[in-house]
């Protein structure tokens, strides 16, 4: 199984920078070359998945949470590597069913996400699962949809953290594992 290291070189060597994207003066990390690449994609997926087990290898959550979008094409797997469930977060009006929805600012308005509200069952443990850690508006969203459930936030884990940008102020005493801080 690939370590943490040769996931974090991965992931250093293959995103791609792309300016002023999708506006001007932001740098869009382009994590799809990662995800092409099943060898890195292998590593990141097993590194995540620690964030989802003890010191001795021991699955600690019941459910992972992936946010939409790129949250799910990680998170997926990471449930998948941990035997347990995967559960989508996403925008509004996309769920069939009934939802708890949580609104949270943006840094150009303001957006709601939902989850199903039996997708979580009270008293479960639940890693949470995206692709970047910004703000970290949507990690606290999420964990408000997660209490909602009844359930728990045990930690996040994030491929990428914008450090500069310092959202773990935001995102309070939630465990962050991230394999990237830019």
């Amino acid at each position: 199984m690939p370590d943490r290291r040769t996931a974090q070189e991965a992931l250093a060597r293959l995103t791609v920078d792309v300016p002023d994207w999708p506006q001007e003066g932001v740098t869009f990390k382009d994590i799809t070359p990662v995800l092409a690449d099943h060898h890195a994609f292998s590593a990141i997926i097993a590194a995540l998945a620690g964030a989802g087990r003890d010191d001795h290898g021991n699955v600690v959550v019941d459910k992972v949470v992936g946010m939409e979008a790129r949250g799910f094409i990680l998170a997926a797997p990471v449930a998948l590597a941990l035997g347990i469930g995967f559960v989508p977060v996403r925008k509004a009006g996309k769920l069939p069913r009934e939802t708890h929805a949580v609104s949270y600012a943006l840094e150009y308005g303001e957006a709601t996400l939902e989850v199903h509200r039996d997708a979580i069952t009270p008293g479960e443990r639940v890693l949470v699962v995206d692709d970047v850690l910004a703000t970290g508006g949507t990690v606290v969203a999420t964990r408000q949809l997660i209490e909602a459930c009844g359930a728990t936030a045990t930690g996040v884990a994030v491929l990428m953290e914008l450090g500069f940008l310092d959202p773990r102020a935001k995102t309070g005493d939630l465990p962050v594992s991230t394999l990237l801080t830019i």
